[in-house]
């Protein structure tokens, strides 16, 4: 299952910017998504996922500032960062299952896998 993110970059404290992640060869409106991140040195955590039924799940570290959505026309799932802090800096991952429910959010339960995109923030 391709996934290519795009959208990273860098942005100031306080700024915005839209993750993209297009994928292809799979039933994209029937699979949960979800966002992953991480700092070197640290974990790779979750960020935001979203099932087939729309249901959405947040870190408690982005509620409020980050929503995920898809276009399953266009095979595109997104991220949209508002209010971006320092601590956002990160390799941000698209992942996906193949199935319509979320499991747990462990990067080890999503097996298919993007290459991330780069978000820094300065402040």
């Amino acid at each position: 299952v391709p996934l290519v993110e795009s959208g990273g970059g860098s942005v100031q404290a306080g700024g915005s910017l839209k993750l993209s992640c297009a994928a292809s060869g799979y039933t994209f409106s029937k699979v949960c998504m979800a966002w992953f991140r991480q700092v070197p040195g640290k974990e790779r955590e979750a960020v935001a996922s979203r099932s087939s039924g729309g249901t959405t799940n947040y870190a408690e570290s982005v509620k409020g500032r980050f929503t995920i959505s898809k276009d399953n026309i266009k095979g595109t799932l997104y991220l949209q960062m508002n209010m971006l802090k320092p601590e956002d800096s990160a390799m941000y991952y698209c992942a996906t299952v193949s199935t319509s429910t979320c499991p747990d959010l462990e990067w080890n339960r999503f097996p298919f896998r993007g290459q991330g995109t780069r978000v820094t923030v300065s402040s």
